[in-house]
Parts: C-alpha cells; sequence; structure tokens
C-alpha cells in the first residue's frame, strides 16, 4: 500500500471496484497512463478494490477515465474532485486535526468515495475542522467524516456535505453532537477503531 503525503497536488480521485482482480488491472491502468501519485490502492472488506490517488488536474483526469474504462463494469463508485480542499488529505492520512472545537459533527455514508465528496464540500463551505475521514477498512467499505467546531458551524457543514451528495440517492447518516465529552473526544481523537478504543 502506497500512503505519501501530497498537500500541494489540486485534484484528488478516488474509485472502488467490486472485484479485485478488475481493481488492481485497473489501477495499474490508472499509473501508466499520466503522472499521478498513488496515496492508497489496495483490498477492503468486503472483498472490494480501492483506488486513491492524486496529481495536476489534467494528469488525473485522464487517470480516472482510463481507471473507469479498464475496470468498467466493476466499478462500484468513485469521484474526481480537482480542486480539493487540502484538509482531505489530513484528515484521510490521519495527521492531528483539531479536536478541541465544543462540537462534533459526523458523516457516514454507503461508499468511501461518497463521504470524500460530502467532506470536501463541507469543509469548503463552513468554518469547521476537517479532523478525519476513514476510508473502508473497518467499515464494511463504508466511509466516515468528523467535523469540529462551533454547533452552529458543524450543522451548516453536515447540511452542505449531505446536500452535495443528495444525487447519488445513497443512505447518508449524520450526527451534530454539542458540547462532546471531555473523556470521548480523548478516545475519538485517538482511534475511532473499536478494537483500538477504551
Amino acid at each position: 500500500m502506497y500512503e505519501v503525503f501530497v498537500p500541494t497536488q489540486p485534484a484528488l480521485a478516488l474509485i472502488e471496484y467490486s472485484s479485485i482482480a478488475a481493481g488492481t488491472r485497473a489501477s495499474d491502468a490508472i499509473v501508466k497512463k499520466a503522472p499521478i501519485e498513488l496515496i492508497r490502492t489496495g483490498t477492503l472488506h468486503p472483498g472490494k478494490f480501492a483506488v486513491l490517488f492524486a496529481g495536476q488536474v489534467a494528469a488525473v483526469e485522464e487517470s480516472y477515465v482510463e481507471g473507469l474504462r479498464v475496470g468498467a463494469d466493476a466499478v462500484m463508485d468513485r469521484v474526481l474532485l480537482p480542486d480539493v480542499d487540502p484538509t482531505v488529505y489530513d484528515a484521510i492520512l490521519d495527521k492531528a486535526g483539531d479536536w478541541s472545537a465544543d462540537t462534533l459533527g459526523v458523516i457516514e455514508t454507503q461508499t468511501m468515495s461518497a463521504v470524500v465528496e460530502a467532506a470536501d464540500a463541507a469543509v469548503k463551505g463552513a468554518n469547521v475542522a476537517m479532523v478525519r475521514i476513514r476510508l473502508g477498512d473497518g467499515l464494511h467499505g463504508k466511509g466516515l467524516a468528523h467535523f469540529a467546531g462551533l454547533q452552529a458551524d458543524v450543522e451548516a457543514a453536515i447540511e452542505i456535505g449531505a446536500s452535495r451528495i443528495a444525487y447519488r440517492n445513497i443512505t447518508v447518516c449524520t450526527a451534530v453532537i454539542p458540547r462532546l465529552d471531555a473523556e470521548l473526544r480523548g478516545v475519538l481523537k485517538q482511534s475511532t477503531f473499536f478494537s483500538e478504543g477504551r
């Protein structure tokens, strides 16, 4: 698995495949098509494959189209963000976000692509800190995003993010948690994996 930090790259793309074989073949085509940087690629439950990559807009668009073409019927979901917010990279790579604000917001989606799109819209449209994005692993292929900020700002972020992906016609679960308990905040900041918590 590749894991690099690429905050200077303006474009980000994620493609999810239902077949590991098809996803592996498509990933090879993606990296050969244009000069992009792999952020993550590999298998996840339940038997899926995903590739997350970044780069200059034209290169990412070229590789994205190639990944869809080669993956064809195995493509489950996808997103292309030509002007991604840099904090989305931090959140995906679990760089330390600012959890200190009063209110926590949560967006949970059926796919990873949907939560990346929602999170990008939310953090651009509201004054919140993007503190974590979890993709797939330990989530049965779902996506999960956490935001922190003042209650009104978190409410706005959740509304913006959910509205942005309404066209997908998938189940989106959200929560706004004011006055988050300090002990819970500490545990969640450390990890949202059950096996790694207290």
